[in-house]
């Protein structure tokens, strides 16, 4: 039995990740930040060959800690950087964890053997900052992909900078080690909305949801999105967990980055459609999903039927 370690294996996008492992058959080992909260992790358990998982408590920015959770492993998935909107410090709760994470973890499991693939869940931040607003000098409208040059203002929220820093840590990484032993491939997924596998009130996406639903303005980033009615692109946590594990069993794409999106619709589209209304708008697909639709053999579900997963 292959075992694949999931750095940040019981959040929102990491439980759906540690769900289809476990399904597929792998032995999987699950990091949390407090094995003491239970609440974090305790879904996990009634997962499908839930027998088959373990769940170890682990700090990014800990070096030793990494070590010993990576030890044993033949694939490693790092999806274990924070997302949160509001912050106190970003220096210390978003850009340290984020990139110092990323150089730790590439560090470590440089010198691990066992491990024959890695694969990095990045962020559309990795290609625009801005999102989801267009990058400077662009309309809404205008469409993105892979190809396009990557775009980063010093003005983006700090959790996008850290994400496009922390991808570029990535590129630098495989750029200087020509001769890895393993494979890293990265996904870059837009806003991440559907169901989550827990009951856990601190899942920025599940409360993104639950704002929009509700028309709520927690802050001055939501009320600029209502302002401009911003064009939302959104991809289904479930088939952010299918990429993964497809990134993770398909080999021959070192060094590849894939972009995970559905349709965009205006964010006031998207309060209707969370209500069960319909939507004044067609969807368009700003960030094209073709390579991962290719690479990866991934089906995006709609919109529509993430959100209504959202309300079930």
């Amino acid at each position: 039995m292959k075992k694949v370690g999931i750095i940040g294996g019981s959040g929102f996008i990491g439980s759906h990740i540690t769900k289809i492992f476990l399904e597929h058959g792998f032995e999987v080992k699950a990091s949390t930040t407090d094995i003491s909260n239970e609440n974090k992790y305790k879904h996990l358990m009634y997962l499908k060959n839930a027998e088959n998982l373990h769940i170890c408590e682990l700090d990014v920015t800990h070096k030793q800690q990494l070590s010993e959770f990576v030890s044993d492993c033949d694939i490693l998935v790092h999806s274990g950087t924070p997302f949160q909107l509001d912050f106190k410090d970003a220096k210390t709760e978003l850009i340290d964890p984020t990139i110092k994470g990323t150089e730790n973890f590439l560090e470590v499991v440089k010198g691990v053997s066992t491990v024959k693939k890695v694969v990095v869940i990045a962020s559309v931040a990795a290609f625009n900052t801005n999102f989801p607003l267009p990058p400077s000098g662009r309309n809404q409208a205008d469409t993105f992909n892979e190809t396009d040059t990557p775009f980063m203002s010093a003005d983006s929220h700090p959790y996008a900078q850290a994400k496009f820093m922390a991808n570029q840590t990535v590129n630098n990484f495989i750029a200087k080690h020509t001769q890895l032993d393993f494979e890293i491939t990265s996904v870059s997924p837009v806003a991440v909305f559907g169901k989550s596998l827990s009951q856990r009130a601190d899942s920025t996406s599940t409360g993104l949801q639950y704002v929009i639903k509700n028309n709520l303005v927690p802050n001055a980033f939501i009320q600029m999105l209502y302002d401009i009615d911003a064009e939302m692109a959104i991809v289904n946590v479930k088939d952010v967990g299918y990429s993964v594990y497809k990134a993770a069993t398909i080999s021959g794409l070192h060094g590849k980055n894939y972009l995970l999106s559905s349709e965009s619709y205006p964010i006031s589209d998207v309060g209707l459609m969370l209500n069960n209304k319909a939507s004044k708008n067609s969807p368009k697909v700003i960030y094209q999903n073709q390579k991962a639709v290719q690479g990866l053999g991934v089906t995006f579900q709609s919109v529509k039927r993430t959100l209504q997963d959202y309300n079930s």
